[in-house]
């Protein structure tokens, strides 16, 4: 069974497909993209489960390579479940990528992870609520808690299996213009292409909205025309006048849908999450404003990089030097077995003086600057200073052409 991995960066998501795959995994790239991805067995119920992790992405809009390999793999992979992975404590920010999962297909599983975080900042989420207002599974973990991603997997099994309760979707509701425009081109798709719900209402609204490149990939990949239909040609007539009528103008119509998105989340999360102390964030944005602004962040930045490099520089000094000292007494040792044995001189060079102290001098080299360098950056990580620093570099690698 194919199961996707996808949700916003930062919210557990490699975590929970590690704990779940452990070793099952395999490294790759995109066909034709230079982005990352990551595949693995698990093995749950005595199914066998291939997860496809799909890059952090905050939304399926189509700015980024990541954002369209997840929606290509959501729209044409054929999936038996998707599982969107959130921040409990950012639910209304995270819900944003789960509404327009939804509205591509019915097999969704919320997964609420750091759920400890939240409890630390007294954020409490009814995830029984949760799910009655999406109309989805919603299941709670700690990604490093084995017992909740059991809990996971036994509600993914059911999706996968069709024994899920659950088989009605509370999309968002547009204007009323909005929904009778979609409702259109629904009925024409439906009639021309049958193609699945909510599929056929997801590319009624890519049809409104008229992204050429979404609308292409549709066409590639189902084998269908929606430039040449002629039935497709007249209801694109008469939304276009309906829309211009009031007063919604293409340029303006991705906007009202991101409006009407945030709103549903906004609404959802008022009615789910109960915060004992409305200021938790006040911490958060106080240490933001002095690490992302003008004056301090770029010096903090410089100083904090500074110190670690300087660290792994150093440090990494004494552990080489007893691993030269290691493996030094350790070739002596090898010599002197060698010309026990007899060895030929070219044999035992060969063997002790190249082999050997060739990889041991690399591991000498290379192993301590790693040891220190990759923990004290996974340091930085955790405690959110990385995404900080992208934010402070986002401006001059935009000027750089290294951002989209």
């Amino acid at each position: 069974m194919l199961l996707l991995l996808l949700g916003n960066p930062n919210v557990g998501k490699s975590t929970i497909f590690n704990n779940l795959t452990g070793m099952h995994q395999h490294t790759g790239n995109w066909p034709g993209k230079t982005v990352e991805n990551n595949t693995g067995n698990c093995f749950y119920d005595n199914k066998n489960f291939l997860f496809v992790d799909i890059p952090g992405t905050y939304s399926i809009m189509s700015n980024s390579e990541e954002e369209e390999i997840a929606r290509d793999y959501i729209c044409f992979g054929e999936p038996d479940c998707t599982v969107v992975v959130v921040d409990a404590t950012c639910l209304e920010r995270n819900l944003n990528l789960v509404f327009q999962i939804m509205e591509i297909t019915n097999k969704v599983v919320l997964c609420v992870n750091l759920l400890d975080e939240a409890k630390k900042k007294k954020i409490h989420i009814d995830l029984n609520k949760l799910s009655a207002e999406l109309g989805i599974p919603v299941v709670g973990t700690v990604a490093r808690k084995k017992k909740t991603l059991d809990n996971l997997m036994s509600e993914v099994t059911k999706v996968c299996t069709g024994d899920s309760n659950i088989v009605k979707l509370n999309n968002v509701c547009y204007s009323d213009i909005i929904e009778e425009c979609i409702l259109d081109y629904q009925t024409v798709l439906d009639n021309n292409f049958h193609l699945p719900s909510p599929f056929s209402r997801w590319v009624a609204l890519k049809l409104i909205d008229g992204d050429e490149k979404i609308l292409s990939a549709i066409e590639k990949n189902l084998n269908i025309n929606l430039f040449t239909n002629d039935s497709i040609k007249k209801v694109k007539n008469i939304v276009e006048k309906k829309l211009k009528e009031n007063n919604i103008y293409i340029n303006q119509f991705k906007d009202l849908i991101v409006s009407s998105i945030m709103h549903k989340c906004e609404t959802v999360c008022g009615k789910v999450c109960k915060f004992e102390n409305e200021n938790y964030s006040l911490k958060d944005r106080k240490i933001d404003k002095f690490l992302t602004s003008k004056t301090f962040g770029f010096p903090i930045m410089i100083l904090f990089l500074g110190i670690i490099f300087w660290i792994t520089i150093v440090g990494a000094n004494y552990p080489s030097e007893v691993l030269f000292s290691i493996f030094g007494w350790i070739q002596d040792k090898l010599v002197l077995v060698a010309n026990f044995l007899h060895f030929p001189d070219w044999l035992s060079s060969m063997l002790i003086s190249g082999v050997y102290q060739t990889l041991t001098w690399i591991i000498s080299v290379m192993l301590p600057p790693m040891a220190i360098f990759f923990p004290l950056f996974t340091i930085l990580e955790d405690l959110g200073y990385l995404p900080r620093i992208a934010f402070n570099m986002d401006g001059f690698f935009k000027k750089c052409c290294c951002t989209r």
